[in-house]
């Protein structure tokens, strides 16, 4: 899946992640897809919670060696 923009916050502890993601999904347009590289642990429960809650749709979500990749897709939300 190639993703139309990518936010890295590796190394960030919550909610710092979270409120990175917040900012860039507003600045994608509707059906672009956001890849968010992430450390955190935290992100494995928030990221999901934080598409549901928004109308985001979460793609994909993957973990390996400590480092979590999820894909998310702007949908006509906020």
């Amino acid at each position: 899946m190639k993703p139309d923009h990518i936010l890295d916050t590796r190394g960030l502890l919550c909610p710092e992640p979270l409120m990175l993601l917040h900012s860039a999904v507003r600045n994608i347009a509707d059906g672009e897809v956001l890849k968010m590289l992430a450390t955190d642990p935290s992100t494995q429960r928030d990221v999901p919670k934080f598409c549901q809650f928004l109308g985001y749709e979460l793609l994909q979500q993957a973990g390996e060696n400590e480092e979590f990749v999820y894909w998310i897709k702007r949908v006509g939300a906020e």
